[in-house]
């Protein structure tokens, strides 16, 4: 785990250049005009036939007037060429992806609340949301869950999966345990009092038959039990304590978004009543239906790393697929030598333990939060007849407003630019599963699935832990068994977005790491799909392909441009004509997003010094192809503390504005004006960007922590009795549940720990 510098996070003041602004921006995008589709369009081919022209006019026009003088120039300018074309293409399938957001958002028409109702009343699609927890922080966890409980479903069961070791000696983690597995009861408990009142309410409309006239007592006691339920809201938003913007978005667009619907709802009951335009009785029902099932949600807790018989495997994806893979049947709890393992039970036996099957999963990260209608409208939209090939939905998380750091506003100014991105894909059949929330059909996770017996125990995967994107590596699956992925085009989600330059390390070179051991997944899909008759669209390809493989070659073509003093004959304006259509767009989107339009030039700066972290986990990437070894699954650390970045990420910055600053000054000296202006400009904003998002105080810190590193060794555990007794085999106490269950080797009783096989296997 990465250390921790003693900065509390939430006593931290408001940084300087911070985002004031609290309020998200409303879940239905606006509508886009004609003008700014048109401009995107023109944006596309302003970019191709800038791209060609310098590929024309100036490459070859050298080649032509200078010929093949120098097999330096020659080399320059292959190269060169290879980089600009490179970085043109993602610059590309930005515009391209944009331009799918804006048609679809363009399209998009809400459904109606009513439909929703209706659909709802006659379907009976079970939901399990999976929230797979590592060390993360008790509140955290809790807003999360509130949010997955309070959706409103008429048959939801809302499953945290902690991953923390069972058993914790140190007082401040198994305290911090404790606290973790009380929450789902707790929530539990504070659902009874408004789930048991609702329930009795539907219980009575329900039993009245069809066609009896609807009573304006009926209506009256309903819009009462709505302003009830809005006031237990309103009441228990009031209780929050509100330390930052996350908490403010729970408490506000969570707590009070729900209760301010449910009142209205009451208040429109009310005003119909008055006009006597009383609703049908089967509106009435769905109504009572509703507030059945906002506070209906079955909340449990379960920790796989307490039973011996399940892969301990340190990932998200494994987590998962330890309950995925149980999900459906009955256990029975079974002593071993290594702790409890889960044994199946045939009909009719009793059991300890039993796991629902259920229709629909959805996966939903600790630190992620769902407005109300979220599983709704993408079950909903899983259940048109058009889309029963569609395996997994989501609205690609927004980030919160109103971070504290100025660094976790550009981060998440990045997080929404994606938004954008990962709406346009669908438009192009490219989507990608983001792992931070989706639903997902269960019947399309039994096609992905991959078992194998380890230890005499089955170990199943659905999503794929190969990589550390197991959700990237996951999409590809299902294409290739013929399922598709959408975006739901609004925005229902919200995750966390890293407040501290460490984090954001974690975070970023996990991103990056992956890509490439996908790339051949994604060649076998184009050769299957044709084969069977459903070739892949060239939009569809290039949008996958870069969205495997651009960080790969944004970042060595990067690197390149940075270090290697190109001959000044390969510059010309026309390369940066080619490039002005990709930023222009990108301000205008994040204008659009909340944001200002100067913000470009932050995020350039921010991708500079995040351009170790890139190249970091492009070798590991290269260095697992090479050993086959999986690369441990690093998850972005989620505390209240400054999370201290590595040595080598603090100082990779300063090497480039030194680097940056050499090369200014080599170049002013061979008079390489463009080489000059190029890297004056890489050098302000890589310095701007240290100060603004690393910050002197934080990198000293950093680097002595990093310095002085190896100078600490871990302390062991105190050995009881002396050096000599200890020195002296002792008789193995016999153990009956280890000669029952492992058995012995040549007549000395072997402990084996299931648990250590299970994870090697899985390494």
């Amino acid at each position: 785990m990465p250390k921790t510098a003693p900065l509390p996070a939430r006593a931290r003041r408001r940084q300087w250049g911070a985002e004031k602004r609290l309020q998200p921006l409303p879940s239905v995008h606006e509508r886009p005009s004609d003008r700014k589709i048109i401009l995107g369009r023109l944006a596309i081919v302003a970019t191709i036939i800038f791209w060609l022209t310098y590929v024309i006019y100036t490459v070859v026009r050298q080649f032509l007037n200078y010929g093949t003088e120098s097999f330096r120039f020659t080399t320059e300018a292959i190269s060169y060429l290879v980089v600009v074309t490179f970085l043109t293409f993602s610059a590309l399938m930005y515009l391209v992806a944009r331009q799918g957001a804006l048609q679809r958002f363009q399209a998009h028409v809400r459904v109606p609340r009513a439909e929703l109702d209706r659909h709802f009343g006659r379907s009976d699609r079970s939901m399990t949301v999976l929230v797979p927890s590592y060390s993360e922080e008790p509140d955290v966890v809790r807003a999360t869950l509130w949010s997955a409980a309070l959706q409103e479903y008429p048959s939801l069961r809302v499953v945290l999966l902690l991953d923390d070791p069972p058993n914790p000696t140190h007082p401040a983690v198994l305290s911090r345990l404790n606290e973790s597995r009380a929450i789902t009861a707790t929530i539990q408990e504070a659902l009874s009092e408004p789930a048991e009142r609702f329930s009795r309410a539907l219980v009575r409309l329900e039993l009245v038959p069809d066609e009896t006239p609807v009573h304006e007592t009926e209506v009256r006691n309903l819009a009462a039990d709505f302003a009830w339920a809005a006031n237990w809201l309103n009441a228990m938003a009031d209780s929050e304590r509100i330390n930052d913007h996350v908490d403010h978005f729970f408490a506000e667009q969570v707590l009070r978004g729900l209760a301010a619907d449910l009142s209205r709802t009451g208040l429109a009951l009310t005003a119909a009543l008055d006009e006597r335009l009383g609703p049908r009785r089967s509106r009435i029902n769905e109504l009572a239906r509703r507030l059945a099932w906002t506070f209906s949600a079955e909340l449990s807790t379960f920790e796989r790393k307490r039973y011996a018989s399940l892969s301990h495997e340190a990932n998200k994806a494994m987590n998962l697929n330890a309950y995925i893979g149980l999900m459906g049947a009955r256990y029975r709890h079974e002593a071993s030598s290594d702790g409890l393992i889960l044994r199946p039970v045939v009909p009719g036996e009793s059991a300890d333990f039993e796991v629902p099957d259920s229709d629909y999963v959805l996966t939903l990260d600790a630190d992620s939060l769902l407005l109300r209608e979220y599983c709704l409208r993408l079950v909903y939209f899983l259940e048109q007849p058009e889309n029963t090939r569609v395996a997994v939905t989501q609205t690609p998380y927004s980030s919160f407003r109103g971070a504290r750091s100025r660094i976790e506003r550009l981060a998440g100014a990045t997080t929404d630019l994606q938004h954008i991105l990962h709406q346009g894909k669908s438009h192009y059949n490219a989507t990608f599963w983001v792992g931070a929330n989706a639903v997902i059909r269960k019947t399309a996770l039994e096609d992905i699935k991959h078992e194998e017996m380890v230890g005499g125990f089955p170990v199943r995967r659905y999503v794929q832990d190969r990589t550390v994107i197991e959700d990237t590596e996951s999409s590809v699956d299902l294409a290739v068994h013929g399922w598709t992925l959408v975006n739901y085009p609004e925005r229902l989600s919200y995750s966390a977005t890293p407040p501290d330059f460490g984090s954001l390390v974690v975070q970023r070179r996990r991103w990056a790491n992956g890509g490439l051991l996908i790339l051949p997944k994604l060649w076998r899909q184009v050769r299957d799909r044709r084969r069977n008759g459903q070739p892949v669209g060239w939009i569809e390809f290039a949008m996958r392909l870069n969205y495997m493989a651009s960080i790969t070659w944004a970042s060595l073509g990067l690197l390149f441009l940075l270090a290697y003093p190109y001959d000044s004959r390969l510059l010309s304006p026309v390369v940066l004509l080619a490039a002005l259509p990709y930023f222009l767009c990108m301000a205008s989107d994040l204008k659009y997003s909340g944001y200002k339009r100067s913000d470009v030039f932050r995020i350039y700066g921010f991708n500079l010094i995040l351009l170790p972290v890139n190249l970091a986990g492009v070798i590991k990437s290269v260095e697992q192809a090479i050993t086959s070894k999986k690369i441990p699954f690093a998850r972005t650390p989620k505390v209240r503390n400054r999370t201290a970045a590595p040595l080598l990420y603090v100082l990779a910055p300063y090497a480039i504005v030194a680097f940056s600053a050499f090369t200014l000054w080599r170049d002013i000296q061979a008079e390489n004006w463009g080489n000059a202006a190029f890297a004056a400009f890489n050098a302000l904003l890589a310095l701007s960007a240290i100060l603004a998002y690393i910050g002197v105080g934080a990198s000293i810190v950093d680097i002595w922590l990093g310095a002085t590193k190896w100078l600490y060794v871990p302390v062991k555990p105190a050995k009881s009795g002396s050096d000599e007794q200890q020195a002296i085999p002792a008789t193995p106490e016999l153990d009956w549940r280890t000669v029952l269950i492992q058995g012995d080797v040549d007549g000395t009783f072997v402990r084996q720990d299931s648990r250590a096989r299970l994870t090697q296997k899985a390494s």
